[in-house]
């Protein structure tokens, strides 16, 4: 069994408003998770005290670091992480189309690695965090469904897509890649109860998801919300356990 952790951090600046890497952390090593998938990371950046934050929460679980800048101003960057001890690679990191309509839309991107789990299992995680608007949604989605990443020739299953899509299982970003992978939720979901991530104080909606190809079993899936949970971020983090064949 491996276990992944998505949650998306809020540069580490809790529901109390304070600033607290250290407490994020905290959250994270409480599960035990084999590999972290992080949004809203961070790094060099004056609003948070120039701190790495990539860099920093790996030191402090014991792991190595990816990390992709979505948004670059001068030398502060701002993007997703991917955290775990064990071996990987990078296959692709890059940014996400917007929506030209709007401008001054936060850039958003995606990060891709391929992570050794031992005795010749190999899975692929893609993380992500998709806009605020609609539209953007559906255009992020589609690229994301297109051949720069799911069609791309360095595509191998097992693969894993996941990340805050900011999108409920209602709308057309996500049903573009529902279509393509499948829902970890469906696999432990009970009629109409719902794992919500958000807003970590009183979560509602579940916009924090985990899609699958073949070869990926899901054993298990959690939003824990113990106290340190929902002060720590506006997002709980989402635990899920899968294990994949050789």
């Amino acid at each position: 069994m491996t276990r992944i952790l998505t949650y998306n951090v809020h540069r580490c600046v809790g529901t109390d408003g304070h600033l607290d890497v250290a407490r994020v952390a905290e959250v994270i090593a409480a599960h035990s998770p084999d590999i972290v998938v992080l949004q809203e990371v961070d790094v060099g950046r004056a609003r948070t005290g120039g701190v790495d934050q990539a860099h920093e929460l790996a030191d402090r679980l014991s792991m190595a670091s990816r990390f992709n800048a979505a948004l670059r101003v001068e030398e502060e960057l701002y993007g997703d992480a991917i955290l775990t001890a064990l071996p990987e690679r990078l296959i692709k990191a890059g940014p996400l189309p917007g929506y030209p309509r709007i401008r001054r839309l936060e850039p958003r991107g995606a990060l891709w690695v391929a992570i050794d789990l031992g005795a010749g299992r190999e899975v692929q995680i893609i993380n992500t965090h998709l806009g605020l608007v609609p539209r953007e949604q559906q255009i992020q989605a589609a690229a994301l469904a297109g051949g720069e990443w799911l069609g791309n020739p360095s595509r191998r299953d097992p693969l894993i897509l996941l990340g805050d899509f900011n999108a409920t299982s209602a709308t057309i970003a996500y049903r573009t890649l529902a279509a393509r992978l499948a829902d970890a939720h469906t696999a432990v979901a009970r009629g109409r109860w719902r794992i919500a991530t958000f807003p970590s104080s009183m979560p509602v909606l579940r916009i924090d998801h985990v899609f699958v190809s073949e070869g990926v079993r899901i054993l298990g899936m959690g939003a824990p919300a113990d106290p340190l949970a929902r002060v720590a971020s506006d997002h709980l983090p989402l635990v899920v356990d899968f294990e994949v064949g050789v």
